[in-house]
């Protein structure tokens, strides 16, 4: 899909949950083509910060492309995951980087509401995300949208604050361009897809990325 095609239409799906947020509607389709497109240079893409745990200094960085409404990522998440953090992220051997993938609108949802606020609750509301994926991740838009603004209110998030990060559009321009940039950059073609010290790797299970940590270390 065309870079400036695909930007245009991510500010419209971002209007368009800002619909449902507020006025429990759904949206007139807009045609991509009637949108304002913008290169993706023209995006100020400060303010997505990235998204990590763990030592600044650790020995292995460890990046995991992901999708929210990927089914193999939420079993990555609940099997592969948690022993990783508490294994090696907690221990100080990994700096662990969550880089978010949207194939379809409901993924970028799902970060803009992850990302909501300070980015200080970003784990703990991307671990409900993956829990609640089979719920959450189907049904009419309205409903999906719904269900995911109750994550952010579980994460201590006001109905003000949601308002405001669930309607920002130039937030979701530039997500999608840093994600378009990042992705390309690292031959991103599935997901979740692991980087591990600048190497890719497909998804696996977690005693075959033990092995791989540890002959890095």
């Amino acid at each position: 899909m065309n870079r400036n095609i695909l930007i245009a239409i991510v500010g419209v799906l971002a209007i368009g949950l800002g619909a449902f947020v507020l006025t429990g509607t759904s949206p007139e389709p807009v045609s991509p083509l009637n949108a304002q497109t913008a290169e993706a240079s023209e995006i100020d893409t400060s303010g997505v910060k990235e998204m990590l745990i763990g030592d600044e200094n650790a020995p292995i960085t460890l990046i995991e492309y992901a999708s929210f409404t990927c089914p193999h990522c939420a079993t990555f998440h609940k099997n592969v995951f948690k022993d990783l953090k508490k294994d090696y992220v907690d221990t100080g051997k990994v700096k662990f980087v969550f880089r978010e993938v949207y194939f379809d609108r409901y993924g970028l949802w799902a970060g803009m509401v992850a990302r909501c606020g300070d980015g200080a609750r970003y784990f703990g509301i991307t671990d409900l995300i993956f829990e609640n994926q089979r719920d959450w991740a189907q049904g009419e838009p309205a409903q999906i949208a719904g269900k995911l603004r109750k994550f952010g209110k579980q994460a201590g998030l006001d109905d003000a604050t949601l308002d405001a990060c669930m309607t920002d559009g130039d937030k979701a321009a530039a997500m999608t361009a840093v994600y378009q940039e990042n992705a390309k950059a690292d031959g991103i073609r599935s997901t979740p897809s692991l980087v591990i010290n600048g190497k890719l790797h497909e998804n696996m299970s977690y005693s075959d990325l033990k092995k791989i940590l540890d002959a890095e270390l």
